[in-house]
């Protein structure tokens, strides 16, 4: 077991004298010594990020309702945050490094144009007809897809559909704007130009090349269809029968590395009736059901996934899910701040 007699023992900033308290505030100093332990606590560190679940079916009403309340217009982007109450609602984000928020577009509406410094991905939840316009590509929006829109990239959205499209927004904003670098910029709208990333790496293992040549674009893949992901699972859970994780990554089709480069995006399939645990890493990570049902058992806590249900886990936290039907899997989109981890160099897995 750990000593931690010596952060115990601490001076405390009342021990020191108010006179010599505010010579260093006059000088904008602060002693280390009395918030050490808050800011290196032992063996794990500090969290604010409470495990967090948003039911879609509460969530739904209040979305459609803001459609009749705030036209487009008014809004630029009509989106609901799911903030997590461990940060405060005013903060507008889910953990350390992640936003999520759930978008409405009805029908004949238009997104203008912008483009942003933070990264965004968007989870499709329902409806069809819907478009993503992203550097000149046009992604069409069906349940389940996975659109990116990488820093510095001009997007927009648009619907030629019938029914309300709602997705999943989930951006790194809370780091770039802790870091002082979150702002975005205005432009106009685009058109749509030919070729398509999730046409040109629809096949894994090969990768188009012209005369040798890669395409050297950083985003070649902007487009995730959920028809080929929930494909690569079936038959990833085919090839190896039993009872262990069916789980794939989105990545760049040419280089292998993450999609994105400072959050990680999955797809998880519990086979019917599985149980499986996920262990403690050390980046917050976000839940959403895609198809099925998932129990969610963190630390003490427990609760239900239904489809388009999303939550999120603080990190250096296992999580247990267990598919809730003992005859057809379920399928859930996961986002983790595993990039940002490795990248500092405190990944860890416990």
């Amino acid at each position: 077991m750990q000593d931690n007699s010596r952060f115990e023992s601490l001076g405390r900033l009342e021990d020191l004298p108010q006179a010599y308290r505010d010579e260093l505030a006059a000088q904008n100093l602060a002693p280390l010594w009395p918030s050490l332990r808050a800011m290196l606590p032992p063996h794990v560190p500090a969290r604010k990020t409470e495990t967090t679940h948003w039911a879609y079916q509460s969530l739904r009403p209040l979305l459609l309702k803001a459609g009749e309340l705030t036209p487009i217009e008014k809004a630029e982007r009509r989106v609901l945050v799911l903030a997590n109450p461990g940060h405060g609602i005013d903060k507008m984000q889910a953990s350390p490094a992640i936003y999520l928020g759930m978008q409405l577009l009805l029908p004949g509406e238009k997104a203008p144009a912008h483009r942003h410094t933070p990264n965004a991905v968007r989870m499709v939840v329902e409806g069809k007809g819907a478009w993503t316009l992203v550097g000149g590509e046009k992604c069409t929006m069906n349940r389940g897809d996975l659109i990116l829109t990488p820093s510095g990239m001009w997007h927009e959205h648009g619907h030629e559909g019938t029914d309300p499209v709602i997705w999943l927004d989930v951006l790194d904003i809370p780091l770039v704007y802790y870091m002082e670098t979150s702002y975005h910029e205005e432009g106009p709208h685009q058109e749509a130009q030919a070729g398509q990333g999730a046409k040109a790496y629809a096949r894994g293992g090969v990768v188009p090349t012209t005369v040798f040549q890669r395409s050297g674009n950083s985003y070649p893949m902007l487009c995730y269809p959920w028809a080929e992901t929930r494909a690569a699972l079936l038959s990833l859970a085919e090839d190896q029968p039993g009872e262990g994780a069916v789980q794939v990554t989105y990545v760049n089709p040419e280089t292998g590395r993450d999609a994105e480069n400072i959050l990680g995006f999955y797809a998880l399939m519990l086979r019917p009736g599985q149980t499986l645990r996920l262990p403690a890493r050390s980046p917050a990570q976000v839940l959403h059901q895609i198809e099925g049902s998932a129990g969610v058992t963190v630390n003490a806590k427990t609760f239900t996934l239904l489809e388009a249900d999303t939550a999120v886990v603080p990190g250096y936290t296992a999580v247990e899910l267990r598919n809730r039907s003992d005859l057809e899997p379920a399928f859930i989109f996961m986002a983790d701040e595993s990039p940002l981890h490795r990248k500092l160099g405190v990944y860890e897995t416990r």
